[in-house]
């Protein structure tokens, strides 16, 4: 890990991977010419559909790898859906918004600064 990496705490928390839904339009599909990969996901109409496991009770993406808090990361970050890429732009290098702080509360992680 660089330097830079630990500049970006989103690089080592993965809070956000493991609290909320993440329901997206099936066109990013990759059956569907898109790029999110189809086993990772669940098609829940002719509309959307949605990353396995954000759903469950105790939420967490399939595609979520490593321990939240300590070293996790997407795997499927280049091919990730949309809502995933717009969150990220809502908290940009890892500075803590109030979904991005809800999400770390969930997991016993401190507020990032905004």
């Amino acid at each position: 890990m660089s330097a830079s990496d630990n500049a970006n705490p989103c690089l080592s928390c993965g809070a956000c991977c493991a609290s909320f839904r993440v329901d997206f339009a099936r066109e990013e599909l990759q059956s569907e010419g898109g790029c999110v990969p189809d086993g990772l996901c669940v098609e829940l109409n002719d509309s959307l559909a949605r990353m396995r496991g954000s759903d469950h009770l105790r939420p967490r993406c399939a595609a979520l790898v490593g321990t939240v808090g300590e070293r996790a990361s997407c795997g499927i970050y280049e091919w990730r859906p949309s809502p995933c890429r717009e969150f990220g732009l809502r908290s940009p290098m890892g500075l803590g918004d109030e979904a991005c702080n809800r999400a770390r509360q969930r997991h016993g992680l401190p507020p990032l600064p905004a």
